[in-house]
């Protein structure tokens, strides 16, 4: 699959993006030409040669805190992913083999989820387990978890009604060596394209929480958080909210992209086998009849 994602455009494009944000999280605190907690003398300055990107209003460098605050956004967004995985897609499966009560029991707890309000719930969890960006992310992948359930959920279905599947249940195969053998493989595509397009909602909820201040302790930066502070100076440096938000949404689009990109290959793999009759047939009616006694 890797490769035919590669070999799309649009998939190049993302992985790209996705691996330059990828590095700044992982070198963006050493690469930050400055402390970025650091106050100065020069609030709201303007782009100079000792602050490429100016400063906030407590004389911070800018570039220092996009940098730094990179990590945190990359981190938490892609907790966010994993936490909503684990949660949702390994209920979604198994929901298909380990009988109605179970089945029942996790739908009823996905529909909860669904029915939660998300902010409310969120600062309300966070209120009781402490304000960090480990809690916030736990409570937030929660809550986006039933999308891998319904994702992983309808594509066990698919794979359960067939002959196969049954088959082996018939044998006496058990429920996780038929999860290994037979289902993961057919629920891994529709689960990538959920993944790839969760950690792009994850930076958009990373962002919005650090935003209104949840899930970070003052004054350790983040792309929200930047943003949030330099709202309040518009009047002096209007163009300031400009390179958090631009970082933000590049980041959401190449997810998008890359999900779409997978989409794409998962949709021409499930189509490959009547493609191949197609070509073979094109060819047999190409190269004409065959001569009395030749073999075909």
């Amino acid at each position: 699959m890797v490769r035919r994602v590669l070999a799309l455009t649009s998939g190049r494009i993302a992985v790209v993006i996705l691996a330059v944000i990828a590095l700044l999280a992982l070198l963006g605190p050493w690469l930050a030409p400055q402390d970025p907690l650091a106050t100065g003398d020069h609030a709201l300055a303007a782009y100079s040669a000792g602050h490429w990107m100016g400063t906030d209003h407590l004389g911070r460098d800018v570039l220092s805190r996009l940098l730094d605050g990179s990590r945190v956004s990359v981190l938490g967004s892609l907790e966010v992913a994993l936490v909503a995985l684990v949660a949702g897609a390994v209920p979604g499966i198994l929901s298909v083999h380990l009988g109605r009560v179970f089945e029942w029991l996790t739908l009823r707890i996905a529909d909860t989820l669904v029915a939660l309000p998300f902010l409310l719930f969120a600062i309300a969890v966070i209120a009781l387990l402490g304000n960090g960006i480990t809690q916030a992310m736990l409570v937030t992948g929660t809550l986006v978890s039933p999308l891998f359930y319904r994702v992983s959920r309808a594509a066990t279905l698919a794979v359960a009604r067939s002959a196969y599947v049954e088959a082996a249940i018939v044998s006496g195969a058990s429920i996780g060596w038929i999860v290994r053998r037979h289902v993961w493989a057919k629920v891994l595509p529709p689960i990538a394209v959920a993944l790839a397009q969760t950690v792009g909602v994850g930076f958009v909820i990373v962002s919005s929480l650090t935003f209104l201040g949840i899930g970070v302790q003052p004054p350790e930066p983040t792309w929200g958080g930047l943003l949030a502070s330099d709202l309040g100076y518009l009047g002096h440096r209007p163009w300031a909210p400009v390179a958090p938000a631009l970082l933000i949404m590049i980041t959401v689009w190449a997810c998008n992209l890359l999900a779409d990109a997978i989409r794409d290959v998962s949709g021409e793999a499930g189509r490959a086998p009547a493609n191949d009759r197609k070509a073979r047939a094109h060819r047999r009616e190409a190269a004409g009849p065959h001569p009395a006694g030749g073999s075909r």
